[in-house]
């Protein structure tokens, strides 16, 4: 391990049990730690990324692959799930084809282990709305944002769907899962943050900055409301701004849309934002007296398998998280 935080008298810098304990974890996260936190070497890191196809958590849900390229059945939903008594259930499930690239994506998983599965998905997989073609997405600006960061990331041809985000953004500058249908015509939280974090990551991946200006107007939409309160009355937006949980799915709270600025910062070599300056303070306030973060909920709904601590459980991811947007912004503020 590398240290070159000892030397920072800040609570942002983890504690040597702090750093052990996350180091001990699946390789989908070590590495992130490795790279974010003990600031490894290059080759240490990449080595460790490279274990995820084969071992833990990306391995495994490697193994749920159907022959067809999809999981489960299904683009969204599992195939067969309307109707069935899974419908019942609390939640959604989240081992369709959707859910599981998002996580392998995010895990680090080299695209090239997935091998002609962008062409799978291309012959076989249609959304569940109106049976519309996999790459081309649909009308939930959730989803699409999922499948523009996915497709780019498979090498799928996604510059249609990448065409559809400045089209689709509400006068306030942002977006929301039910403009489509009519029912709203104000952004959402949580569909704006899971649109600008699509964006970034197509960026990032193909080159191509045509979607910065778009991302940017998203991005203004959270920050004129400091991450945290509505426009109109001033008062937070909702009690998930400071639960913290992981996977997060699509949920959004100020950890997540800080390592979303955080991320963005970094690619465009630019400061933090001074408004972020009170969603940092609710992350520093969420850090328990140990360093870690704990798990606030899980979203329900069926999974392939846990992926992080039960709730009330300190949370190696949500530490991961809350550790190096602290760091970042301690030291570039």
């Amino acid at each position: 391990m590398n240290d070159t935080t000892t030397s920072r008298n800040d609570d942002s810098t983890p504690s040597a049990a702090v750093r052990d304990w996350l180091l001990d974890t699946d390789p989908a996260l070590r590495w992130q730690v490795e790279r974010d936190i003990t600031r490894a070497p290059g080759e240490t890191w990449q080595a460790t990324r490279s274990r995820v196809a084969t071992e833990g958590f990306g391995a495994r849900l490697l193994a749920e692959q159907d022959a067809d390229g999809q999981w489960a059945g299904g683009a969204y939903f599992p195939a067969g799930y309307f109707g069935s008594p899974e419908a019942d259930e609390p939640g959604q499930p989240w081992t369709a084809t959707t859910w599981t690239l998002k996580d392998l994506r995010e895990w680090g998983l080299d695209a090239e282990v997935l091998e002609g599965t962008a062409e799978k998905l291309a012959a076989n997989s249609r959304w569940e709305y109106e049976n519309l073609p996999y790459w081309g997405g649909e009308v939930d600006v959730c989803i699409n944002a999922f499948t523009l960061a996915t497709g780019a990331w498979l090498g799928a041809d996604v510059s249609q769907l990448a065409a559809w985000f400045p089209a689709h953004r509400l006068a306030d500058g942002g977006w929301n899962c039910e403009a489509e249908e009519g029912n709203s015509t104000r952004s959402s939280f949580h569909s704006t943050l899971n649109a600008v974090r699509g964006m970034l990551a197509y960026e990032k991946i193909t080159g191509d900055a045509s979607l910065r200006d778009a991302r940017h107007g998203g991005e203004e939409y959270l920050l004129s409301r400091q991450l945290m309160y509505r426009e109109s009355t001033g008062e937070r937006v909702g009690e998930f701004i400071d639960q913290f949980i992981y996977p997060d799915r699509y949920r959004y709270s100020a950890l997540a849309a800080l390592d979303h600025f955080r991320d963005a910062c970094r690619h465009e070599e630019t400061p933090p934002d001074p408004r972020l300056a009170e969603a940092v303070d609710v992350v520093r306030g969420e850090r328990q007296p140990n360093g870690t973060w704990l798990q606030d909920g899980r979203m329900p709904g069926r999974v392939w398998f846990d992926i992080d601590v039960a709730p009330g459980q300190p949370s190696p991811w949500l530490t991961l998280f809350g550790t190096r947007v602290l760091d970042w912004w301690d030291h570039e503020t």
